[in-house]
């Protein structure tokens, strides 16, 4: 039988010195699940270099983690151990550009008690007043970086979200993060997230347009006002970059173009929501990403010269 948590207060600590919060947004981004791009992870670090912020509250991270499975980094310094870089799984505070406070939860994704994580988040926010949650990050998708960023939204209510999801019904592996939405709108609480569509042969690069694709969504949906010109800014050098790389690669530029067909006939059909909805005589998922890996790999070589 596995352990369970009746009190949903044992698994965090909220800080007694807290100012006056009228009704704020939490923001959630964890490490350990699916973040194509590193989406979530650049915009969290894009918010956290360019905002103040302070940590208010801590999660247990040694009844959450499996340490075995995602072994924290420790420096030995000839004779002895010097530091550990222990877990953290936090809520931090931060104002946005006017002062208007809200809450970013970061860290690891919990390896176990999921139920007793998602039980406490939803405590922390009865606590605090929290009006809406708003969770983040990228899936790799078949569509080209040529063309506009898309999204999948998903919200507790359909007001919430005015975006028409590209998917229909289907069946996915879970996340802390999901499973938080799911029980925050079972106890009838606001909450939204946003999957950005991140090119697949870029998934595992980071990508920083994904990542203001993001920043977007989530001011839009909260109305906050957040910096974002030093992440445009990184996304456009970014851009230029794949450019470079893509041009005078026949190979490369022959797959591009492939998906802006693919991407181009089903997004222009106003009666299509799929790019999933027909089948179309294009290279298979695994083709395109072998011939990007191969290019890639090469461009990712200390000696390649551009």
């Amino acid at each position: 039988m596995g352990e369970t948590v009746r009190n949903p207060e044992d698994l965090y600590e909220l800080d007694t010195d807290l100012p006056e919060l009228s009704e704020p947004v939490l923001l959630h981004s964890l490490d350990g699940f699916v973040d194509a791009g590193s989406t979530g992870q650049l915009l969290r670090e894009h918010l956290l270099d360019a905002l103040e912020h302070r940590v208010i509250a801590r999660f247990d991270v040694d009844s959450l983690l499996d340490y075995r499975a995602r072994r924290p980094m420790m420096i030995y310094d000839r004779d002895h151990w010097a530091s550990y870089d222990a877990p953290e799984l936090v809520v931090r505070l931060l104002r946005d550009e006017v002062g208007t406070p809200f809450l970013l939860l970061s860290g690891p994704e919990p390896d176990r008690l999921w139920e007793g994580f998602t039980a406490s988040v939803r405590h922390l926010v009865e606590r605090l007043g929290v009006r809406l949650t708003v969770g983040f990050h990228g899936i790799p998708m078949g569509v080209p970086h040529t063309r506009p960023i898309g999204l999948t939204s998903h919200a507790t209510r359909p007001e919430l979200i005015s975006r028409t999801s590209w998917f229909d019904k289907v069946q996915v592996p879970g996340s802390a993060a999901s499973l938080l939405e799911l029980r925050l709108g079972e106890a009838g609480h606001d909450a939204v997230g946003f999957a950005v569509h991140v090119p697949h042969y870029l998934a595992q690069a980071a990508y920083p347009a994904a990542a203001v694709a993001a920043l977007d969504a989530v001011v839009g949906v909260t109305g906050l006002v957040l910096p974002s010109d030093r992440l445009r800014e990184a996304a456009a050098k970014t851009d230029a970059e794949i450019a470079q790389q893509v041009a005078g690669n026949e190979e490369v530029e022959k797959v591009v173009r492939a998906l802006e067909q693919q991407y181009d006939a089903f997004a222009g059909a106003a009666d299509r929501q799929s790019l999933l909805a027909e089948t179309q005589d294009m290279p298979t998922a695994d083709e395109i990403a072998a011939q990007f890996e191969r290019f890639l790999a090469e461009q990712d070589r200390p000696d390649s010269q551009p």
